[in-house]
């Protein structure tokens, strides 16, 4: 293995439902409407994706720039009582880490994942750290997967990725990369995907040992 690169939200961080909740918010108060598919169509989106997605999907009475600043600022907020960070996730970056180049792929904007590894002090590990809405299209896309490897100066195929929602799962396997899924509880991958990966881990704690590391 040549490198390993996690997804952020869902894996490192507990904060899909945080996302929810905040786009949940700014999405009443602007005029717009929630579906139950709303959650799962945005799993993997980037910022501008998800952003035109609630105005031309679900109603908002915002331009998309608008959405996208008042849901970051609103998850900002959140963050600064400090990040949901998963038990034992800190912990099994730092020892993949000691094994292999580590990054980050998130659907995430770079202000959070930036506030997210300085909280755990991952920045110190972690070679490169990218969101979808720099390199192209969101997730299920491959392109911050494949920016990823790039910026570590490794091949994809050579790269593991760690995934837990059905769109990141597609992304890290329309990269090539060998993937690990670590399910969300709270918004379980398709199935159909799930079959289709490396190895699935109930705990984010148990992928070294996963990798041999």
């Amino acid at each position: 293995m040549d490198a390993v690169v996690f997804d952020m939200d869902g894996v490192l961080v507990d904060s899909e439902r945080t996302w929810d909740e905040v786009r949940r918010a700014v999405t009443a108060e602007h005029g717009g409407t929630w579906a139950e598919d709303t959650t799962r169509a945005m799993m993997g989106m980037s910022t501008p994706e998800w952003a035109q997605y609630l105005v031309t999907a679900r109603g908002v009475r915002l331009d998309p720039d608008r959405v996208a600043e008042l849901v970051i600022a609103g998850m900002i907020r959140r963050y600064d009582e400090g990040p949901p960070v998963l038990p034992g996730a800190v912990e099994a970056v730092l020892a993949v880490a000691r094994r292999h180049p580590v990054a980050i792929a998130s659907s995430s904007p770079p202000a959070l994942i930036e506030a997210v590894l300085h909280a755990t002090g991952l920045s110190e590990v972690v070679g490169v750290a990218l969101s979808s809405e720099q390199t192209g299209a969101g997730k299920p896309a491959p392109d911050v997967y494949l920016a990823a490897a790039k910026a570590l100066g490794v091949d994809p195929t050579g790269c593991a990725a760690v995934e837990d929602s059905t769109n990141g799962l597609r992304s890290a396997l329309n990269a090539g990369m060998t993937v690990y899924a670590v399910p969300n509880p709270h918004f379980p991958p398709d199935p159909a995907v799930l079959a289709q990966v490396h190895a699935v881990l109930s705990d984010i704690g148990d992928l070294p040992a996963a990798l041999g590391t």
